[in-house]
């Protein structure tokens, strides 16, 4: 069961739910294409080519460490919109937790890059009166948590 689900009040039905954008895996995927030019064009002498070899499996290691890092965080983090509350959590064992009723929003923000527009992703930053829930950074679909906030 999921945090927002669990922490629901009598009543309350979930809006919207928000999750971290694919785009995390970044990383991961410019090093599985560095590993495949080292593998690719790798010397025709037999020495040379473990060497290029080598390189190639190091950073292929590098890259499933930065997936599973990305996975983990995708995995730990949630964002709910409820017809009462925004819901805001990120953690395993240590957890962080945020939450801002609906009439005590004032502004949603929405940044977005060209290539965040281009794929569907951007940070979320949503204000209250006195207080921020802090910025949502690589937000899936963010007009659409933008939208869902807004339209009581």
């Amino acid at each position: 069961m999921s945090y927002v689900a669990h922490v629901l009040q009598p009543g309350e039905k979930i809006l919207h739910v928000g999750r971290p954008h694919w785009i995390g895996y970044w990383r991961a995927m410019a090093l599985l294409i560095l590993a495949g030019v080292f593998a690719y064009f790798k010397p025709a002498n037999a020495a040379g080519a473990e060497t290029f070899w080598i390189i190639a499996g190091g950073l292929c290691l590098i890259a499933l460490a930065f997936a599973a890092q990305t996975a983990f965080h995708r995995w730990t983090q949630e964002i709910g919109v409820t017809d009462r509350r925004v819901i805001y959590k990120r953690g395993f064992i240590s957890r962080h937790t945020a939450e801002m009723n609906m009439d005590k929003i004032e502004t949603v923000l929405v940044e977005q890059s060209l290539l965040g527009r281009l794929l569907g992703y951007g940070t979320v930053t949503i204000q209250g009166t006195g207080a921020s829930i802090e910025s949502l950074r690589n937000i899936a679909d963010p007009i659409g948590l933008r939208s869902s906030i807004t339209a009581r």
